[in-house]
């Protein structure tokens, strides 16, 4: 499994690495968190506002941050048991 932030390295595309990090550590998911900061990697995945929130190719979260457990709920139903 691979987690991308998008994300030019602003406040909060940061604060989105941390709680992911903190939601994947929580979960006990054996997973790679990579940032992707390049605006055209960024533009292909068809997001305006970052930071994005990807998981293995599919965006499940753009322009916001989203809390530790919002991220635990999207994780969850994305990765099978």
């Amino acid at each position: 499994m691979r987690i991308q932030i998008l994300g030019t390295g602003c406040p909060k595309c940061i604060q989105l690495t941390e709680h992911t990090q903190r939601a994947v550590d929580e979960l006990g998911l054996d997973c790679q968190i990579e940032k992707v900061t390049e605006i055209d990697e960024i533009l292909a995945y068809g997001i305006m506002m970052t930071p994005g929130l990807v998981l293995d190719g599919k965006v499940l979260s753009a322009g916001k941050v989203l809390p530790v457990e919002k991220i635990k709920e999207l994780l969850q139903t994305e990765v099978p048991s």
